[in-house]
């Protein structure tokens, strides 16, 4: 064991970084940090193009944890009743700050450039050469637009499926068509799902559909618009009685989610912590029911080292770091994660001078004709999943105010053509896809980039549902703790990734040994997006 007692945390995304974090505020422990890249953030980092920011996948910074909230606020200024008053302006829905007091100032915060944006959430379908509600709702609009015939199938489809679900209830589809209907499930869910992840909804297991959206129904939907029409302007940006698809206001860093995690990173390093860049890991050694060491590369200059700690945080893929460990795990344990699967998310980021729905749309007319963060695209003939437009997330993220700064998401698998194509080939095909559904013109593009994330997103089938051969064998180790989306093959969102950093932390903190605290985030009542 070393003087200073060391942790060795694989990966600079928000659960590493927040382990780290509270690993000085809370013990006398030392991190370092490996991290494969040449930036911090993981999946929510922001990545800079010419002066424009692309947020990959889109991060919303919400959460129903206080604990969570608070801890951001030590890096950016957030909202707070006690120290802000927002106001918005109509066309930009830009947030004024005023009325600060010298905390952020004491705590190195600069109020100019460190801040959290109060966003509005808008968030719309493309279906039918349409615009529809998502979630999706049952408004006037809704019915004109899917028509009196489609509107009546999708209701008597909803009456049945509430008379007589699906029962047992063991795929997604079965829990997809249980809170919306075989109609509206199969106009709006099953394809999509399979452009996502690249499988059908029948071989997904429904526990993906109980954790990503366990309040999410027809019946939720109704209830809460309902609800909005009679209830009083709520200031608060926690929302806690709000299912979290429903949720109509986030906070956001003024220059993407990576600013957070910059903000964070520097703090680790100020306060004695370390970072390592661009650096793999190779080997894992275990003896003894512990692991004694880690065997990393360095990406640049090739050079292998062997380094030693006392504490372990993995936020890789499991499906590696199983693959590493050395003696190797036992077969079933290989079994099992090798058959884990993964989608693998491309953002091709476009720079424009207009659009062409809604009658055509530039920056000047983007606020009023087209608010929305995110475009779920529906439509069968394309395989782009969704559309980011980033200057709805925070203008900052645009460095001409003049120009449109929009990114087309795909979700592909490693042998996916798109995933290997040169970035011209990807460019082309993503600009005709969008002039097939009439969102845009060829000739309004000025500029375009491609960023590609591998292992994005963890996937609930493959071998799945044998993970707890995993979990049992890699929480048998006394100094390892699995955190993260990828560390437990769990699809958690950015905050649940810090909380099952922060409950590792308190486990040696408490000298506890019962690794079920961390498991549990995202699944026991307090962490539910609807309690």
């Amino acid at each position: 064991m070393s003087e200073t007692p060391i942790a060795i945390i694989i990966g600079a995304g928000p659960a590493g970084l927040t382990a780290a974090y509270e690993l000085l505020a809370q013990t006398g422990i030392r991190p370092l940090i490996f991290e494969y890249t040449d930036d911090v953030g993981g999946i929510s980092r922001t990545n800079e193009y010419k002066g424009n920011y692309i947020d990959l996948g889109g991060h919303r910074f919400f959460s129903k944890s206080d604990r969570v909230l608070n801890w951001w606020g030590q890096f950016l200024s957030m909202d707070s009743a006690d120290n802000v008053a927002l106001t918005y302006q109509n066309a930009t829905h830009q947030v004024k700050v005023r009325d600060r007091d010298s905390k952020n100032a004491k705590e190195g915060i600069d109020t100019e450039k460190d801040q959290m944006l109060v966003r509005n959430r808008v968030s719309r379908i493309l279906f039918l050469g349409q615009f529809f509600d998502y979630p999706l709702s049952l408004s006037v609009s809704t019915i004109l637009k899917l028509g009196l015939a489609r509107t009546a199938l999708a209701g008597l489809s909803y009456l049945r499926a509430r008379l007589a679900p699906v029962s047992p209830e063991t795929t997604l589809e079965h829990f997809l068509i249980n809170r919306f209907g075989r109609s509206l499930y199969s106009q709006f869910f099953q394809d999509y799902t399979f452009k996502v992840w690249g499988v059908a909804c029948s071989d997904i297991p429904a526990e993906w559909g109980r954790q990503r959206i366990k309040g999410l129904s027809i019946t939720a939907a109704l209830k809460h618009a309902f609800a909005q029409r009679f209830k009083k302007t709520d200031a608060s940006i926690a929302q806690k009685s709000t299912e979290t698809s429903l949720i109509e206001r986030f906070l956001y860093p003024k220059y993407g989610p990576g600013q957070m995690w910059t903000r964070v990173s520097e703090a680790v390093r100020a306060k004695g912590g370390e970072i390592r860049f661009k650096t793999e890991i190779i080997g894992l050694e275990t003896e003894a029911g512990k692991v004694c060491a880690v065997r990393v590369k360095d990406r640049e200059t090739g050079v292998i080292s062997r380094v030693e700690g006392d504490y372990y945080f993995s936020t890789m893929p499991v499906k590696n770091l199983i693959a590493e460990m050395t003696p190797p795990a036992p077969a079933p344990v290989r079994e099992v994660a090798a058959g884990l699967m993964y989608r693998n998310f491309m953002t091709v980021g476009l720079l424009l001078k207009s659009l062409s729905v809604e009658g055509g749309v530039d920056a000047a007319s983007l606020a009023e004709k087209l608010p929305d963060n995110w475009i779920y695209i529906q439509e069968p003939e394309v395989r782009v999943g969704r559309i980011q437009i980033f200057n709805n997330w925070s203008p900052y993220l645009v460095a001409d105010p003049s120009t449109i700064w929009i990114g087309l998401e795909y979700f592909l698998g490693d042998d996916d053509d798109l995933w290997t194509a040169p970035e011209d080939e990807v460019t082309a095909f993503a600009i005709a896809e969008m002039e097939k559904i009439g969102f845009l013109q060829a000739d309004a593009v000025l500029d375009s980039t491609i960023y590609r994330q591998p292992k994005a997103y963890p996937a609930y089938f493959g071998t799945y549902d044998r993970f707890e051969t995993v979990r049992e064998y890699t929480d048998g180790f006394e100094n390892l703790f699995l955190i993260g989306r990828n560390g437990q093959h769990r699809y958690n969102n950015q905050d649940h990734s810090m909380l099952t950093a922060m409950a590792a932390v308190e486990l040696i903190r408490d000298g506890d040994v019962d690794k079920s605290r961390i498991w549990t985030v995202n699944t026991e009542e307090d962490y539910h997006e609807e309690k």
